[in-house]
């Protein structure tokens, strides 16, 4: 194989690369991107995302429309990115449309002003739909790599997302080549593409661990139109750490699994598990760490975050198939200076693979995911605050969701000091069915959905998971419902989010 070229063994290579690679500066990245453009960046949350070439076009940006030009270009990701990226071009208004997931809060502003156009996606369907071609064409893909050489063999870094399929569909390349990451790495990746209809087969996956792509993202070389020195650290921040309630939760997700393996309704041996990213998922995650009774396990899930890599060295996770190594600059220097250990128990893959609707169905997986909130009948809203307002995205949990083993939905039952209820009568938006929603769980306790007619739903909700200072005022909904098989009624079943629009506390509601 041809040796690659990266800035952390960059001697040995120094006359090869200048020979058959075109060094440029992010400017003249820049200079690549035109007005009305299509482009792909590699990564998944800020893990992977490029990292200095996004500012170069935001400067475009605002330099042209200075010159009374527009310049906005459409945005593909494989998920959020960091500050660098989704941040820098929201603040130069330069983004034309946004998808599929985000969770930068000037982008956010934008699209809940109507600013920027953004369609939520579930995560496993962008690549496909792309080469579909449901969405136009891509001009340019932007990838962060930690190697690259004159036969277009690319090397990623920290994230996968929509990166293979991105490239082999874009016009032109533009690598960043980040010396934050060794070329020992390589191996870390398992690269594949399906067919599509009517030629697809099943994805040979059966367990985590299996690999079935290649470690290497191979493009056309003439595609590469530039390579962009950089050395920045991905933007992933540290979770906050458990507090009561996030830690209360952990221990009812905990508690739950116990009592399914103690009844038989999940193997001895467990299942392969999904989690969400965020402080309520790190705290299931370490309360399931600390139980001796939950045996060591493996996840095939998107986003690897720093709890998992603490499992690992603690033998609490036997292996970890994800899209991104979503973790502090800490926990990836730990992954690189024991390479030996973690080599083998780490794999990163495409996001409509880790995602994989058949693969979460076939392997059997334990899901946890967290909601905004939830109706007394088992609906799930995780995106949109009082049914308006975009938080971040679907992202994967509808990919789990519905395909799951088991699906466990999370959250505080209240927010806001109490003002804002969790449970409702009716969700403001809907993103996760009665259908899919198999196991609600907050700090209160567990409610246990599977098998349960909507009236009987409700009443468990109320019973074990609804905060006291709603209890009543939730029952009460019930009394006054029209009947039929799911009792609603039509005229107040919004009047708690009415309420919190009106005096700001949920608990002033009157049916």
């Amino acid at each position: 194989m041809v040796d690659f070229v990266n800035l952390c063994t960059f001697a040995p290579f120094f006359q090869y690369s200048i020979m058959s690679l075109n060094f440029i500066t992010a400017q003249e990245a820049a200079s690549f991107i035109n007005h009305n453009d299509n482009i792909g960046f590699s990564g998944f949350t800020p893990a992977g995302a490029p990292k200095v070439i996004a500012q170069a076009i935001a400067e475009k940006s605002q330099a042209e429309r200075q010159a009374g030009r527009e310049f906005k270009v459409g945005v593909f990701t494989g998920a959020s990115t960091g500050d660098s990226l989704d941040g820098v071009l929201a603040r130069a208004e330069a983004v034309k449309f946004r998808t599929p997931y985000q969770s930068n809060p000037d982008l956010r502003s934008g699209i809940n002003k109507g600013n920027i156009p953004y369609f939520d996606l579930h995560l496993s369907q962008l690549a496909q739909e792309l080469r579909y071609g449901y969405y136009g064409k891509i001009n340019t893909v932007i990838i962060e790599a930690a190697g690259v050489n004159e036969k277009g063999e690319i090397l990623l870094t920290t994230g996968v997302g929509i990166t293979p399929t991105a490239a082999r569909m874009a016009d032109k390349i533009i690598v960043e080549l980040n010396s934050r990451h060794p070329s020992f790495i390589n191996g870390l990746h398992d690269l594949y593409e399906p067919a599509d209809p009517p030629h697809r087969r099943e994805i040979p996956i059966y367990k985590p661990s299996d690999r079935i792509g290649q470690t290497l993202l191979k493009v056309d070389p003439s595609k590469i139109v530039g390579v962009v020195k950089t050395q920045l650290p991905d933007e992933v921040k540290a979770f906050s750490e458990p507090d009561e309630t996030t830690k209360r939760i952990g221990d009812r997700v905990a508690g739950f699994l116990i009592s399914e393996m103690r009844a038989g309704r999940i193997p001895a041996s467990f299942l392969p598990l999904q989690s969400g990213v965020g402080n309520i998922a790190n705290a299931v995650l370490g309360s399931l760490g600390a139980s001796p009774e939950i045996p060591a396990f493996e996840m095939f899930t998107e986003v690897i975050q720093d709890s998992v890599i603490e499992m690992m060295q603690s033998g609490d996770v036997k292996f970890a198939s994800g899209c991104s190594l979503t973790i502090t600059s800490s926990a990836l220097d730990s992954i690189y200076e024991n390479w030996d250990f973690f080599k083998h128990r780490l794999v990163l893959r495409p996001q409509e693979i880790s995602n994989s609707p058949e693969l979460a169905r076939r392997m059997g997986l334990i899901t946890i995911n967290t909601a905004l909130e939830a109706d007394l009948f088992g609906n799930v809203n995780s995106t949109h605050v009082l049914g308006t307002k975009m938080m971040n995205g679907i992202g994967g949990s509808g990919d789990f969701t519905r395909n799951s083993y088991l699906s466990i939905f999370t959250c505080p039952s209240t927010a806001k000091d109490g003002k804002i209820s969790a449970l409702v009568p009716m969700v403001s938006h809907t993103d996760h069915n009665e259908h899919s929603v198999k196991i609600l769980i907050t700090e209160q306790g567990v409610a246990d959905l599977r098998g349960k007619s909507p009236m009987q739903k409700a009443q468990t909700i109320i019973e074990n998971c609804a905060h006291p200072d709603y209890k009543q005022l939730l029952t009460d909904y019930l009394k006054q419902t029209n009947g039929g098989n799911t009792p609603h009624n039509l005229g107040n079943c919004f009047n708690m989010h009415r309420e919190f629009l009106d005096s700001g506390d949920m608990r002033n509601t009157k049916w």
